[in-house]
């Protein structure tokens, strides 16, 4: 078995939206076996387990993911993650991967091929809601599928929105309030609210949404009515109706399961897509297993390794 860590640099997002693009179309086709991920709450944040195999990488594992939101005041990240390979014919062990990095850029993947898949432009404005590690990796990942021509970005504190944009100049990217961010033809929310932060009547028709936040039950970032505008696609209908976006809308009874448009995987396969360019479309977004193990799959021929004995 081998232990794998550090060296994502090495690993560029197009190659991470090209394997995660992939595992949603084996997902979409039914090809893949993955229970609905496990939330164990603290009092601080919360541990999740996401096992799956995914046949057409002959992968399988489980990643243990924490989340805690209060981490940045310590000097830690946010979210921390472990991942372990093991050979799906006989169990063994094959790899623990740090996939801390790793699991920012798979989600950031995922955003960037539903936005490629459903944003009504090929030029776009991106408007980003958050500037932690998230909201840079959605940047990178979105732009090596769409030509960003400026972001705008807020946060509550303006001095971490005014750092963001200091590091992503060649973006023209500044900060701005939260109504002008809203004001784009991308827009992507990373904040952990459990209250609507996005508000119906800010967005503009045509506007494609990455609700990537609300990732436990509970959290919320988008006006319920703005989910009545759009049409939502999601990357697991269960998990999503657990702990996605549209978790507490459904909850109260202000949307339902059968509102759904689709599934990602239903839109890479061009089985759903986007009908208008006044359509206002919206993924939501918990994060799939099997994202990690398209994502491990590549870091274990770039990433750094020691052998660990087992068994």
């Amino acid at each position: 078995m081998r232990y794998y860590s550090g060296g994502e640099e090495q690993i560029r997002y197009a190659d991470v939206n090209r394997a995660v693009e992939a595992a949603f179309a084996e997902a979409g086709r039914g090809n893949v076996r993955m229970p609905p991920k496990v939330y164990v709450d603290f009092d601080s944040g919360d541990l999740r387990t996401m096992p799956a195999y995914l046949p057409a990488l002959g992968i399988a594992g489980v990643k243990l993911v924490t989340v805690h939101p209060e981490n940045r005041s310590r000097g830690l990240p946010t979210v921390m993650a472990l991942t372990v390979i093991i050979d799906p014919g006989t169990g063994l062990p094959k790899a623990v991967i740090n996939a801390t990095g790793l699991t920012a850029m798979r989600t950031g993947a995922a955003g960037a091929v539903a936005a490629k898949h459903l944003s009504a432009k090929r030029s776009v404005t991106l408007g980003l809601i958050g500037s932690g590690r998230q909201a840079e990796a959605q940047l990178e990942a979105i732009a090596a599928e769409l030509a960003v021509e400026e972001v705008k970005v807020w946060t509550r504190n303006a001095g971490h929105a005014e750092a963001f944009a200091g590091r992503y100049a060649r973006y023209h990217a500044r900060s701005v309030s939260l109504e002008e961010a809203c004001d784009c033809d991308v827009l992507v929310t990373t904040t952990p609210s459990t209250t609507p932060v996005v508000r119906s009547e800010w967005i503009r028709d045509g506007t494609h949404i990455n609700a990537i936040g609300a990732d436990a039950p509970g959290k919320q970032e988008l006006d319920p009515a703005l989910l009545r505008r759009a049409s939502v696609y999601v990357d697991d209908r269960e998990q999503a109706i657990h702990s996605g976006e549209i978790n507490v809308p459904v909850s109260q009874g202000l949307y339902t399961q059968g509102e759904i448009a689709g599934t990602l995987g239903e839109v890479v396969l061009g089985e759903k897509r986007r009908e208008s360019p006044e359509e206002i479309t919206i993924f939501d977004s918990t994060g799939l297993a099997i994202q990690d193990l398209a994502v491990a799959s590549i870091a274990m021929q770039k990433m750094a390794s020691v052998t660990l004995p087992f068994p």
